[in-house]
């Protein structure tokens, strides 16, 4: 029988007071080149 791993993240970019970055963001700067998502739309009965 095979083991199975779990892959495991990497780790989070610090914070300018040393404290571990909770989520990625966009930056204010950057969110140009970025996008917004696009809206879904469900199908009747979806």
């Amino acid at each position: 029988m095979e083991n199975i791993h779990a892959i495991k993240p990497g780790p989070k970019p610090k914070t300018p007071d040393g404290t571990p970055d909770e989520r990625r963001r966009v930056t204010p700067p950057n969110q140009p080149r970025y996008p917004d998502l696009k809206p879904h739309i469900h199908k009747p009965k979806d």
